[in-house]
């Protein structure tokens, strides 16, 4: 069981936030998926990723619905991680149940301030479902952490 990170977004995109966390989780021998709640965001999401980097660094990906989903390092998409993703990214009020965090080594959630409260419920049912949280923002100009919830055992009836 991984990690569920929380990115308070008050200066970057999500697609700046994804440039930077995404490459490193590919060197880690991770796949990823990228679930969103709006097709017409992860479009234009889509479109952004292409453009990081520049010509010195190139984040392969593809959207959903392809016959190559499952071959993808990084799969966009509102649908589940057919491409054995061992991180989740979470944009626009998307959800992932118990088990899908579980099978994750880190889950990552990002909103800005207009998803505050709901990203404070999804902070409560993570913890009290026992998965390891950490809450980043970037008030400062940079990425800081500002609150962190160790895994807990969960009690089974």
């Amino acid at each position: 069981m991984g990690t569920v990170m929380f990115y308070h977004q008050t200066r970057t995109t999500p697609a700046d936030t994804l440039a930077v966390n995404l490459p490193r989780a590919l060197g880690q021998g991770w796949r990823a998926m990228i679930r969103g709640t709006d097709p017409a965001r992860l479009d234009a999401l889509d479109a952004d990723l292409w453009l990081k980097g520049g010509d010195e660094s190139f984040l392969p990906h593809g959207r959903e619905g392809s016959p190559l989903d499952p071959h993808q390092p990084v799969l966009i998409g509102t649908g589940q991680p057919v491409n054995g993703a061992k991180v989740l990214a979470l944009l626009d009020g998307a959800s992932a149940d118990d088990a899908e965090i579980a099978a994750m080594e880190r889950v990552w959630i990002l909103f800005s301030d207009d998803r505050k409260d709901a990203a404070r419920d999804q902070w409560r049912a993570v913890t009290a479902a026992g998965h390891a949280a950490q809450y980043w923002s970037e008030e400062g100009g940079r990425w800081e952490k500002k609150a962190e919830s160790p895994p807990r055992p969960t009690s089974e009836a």
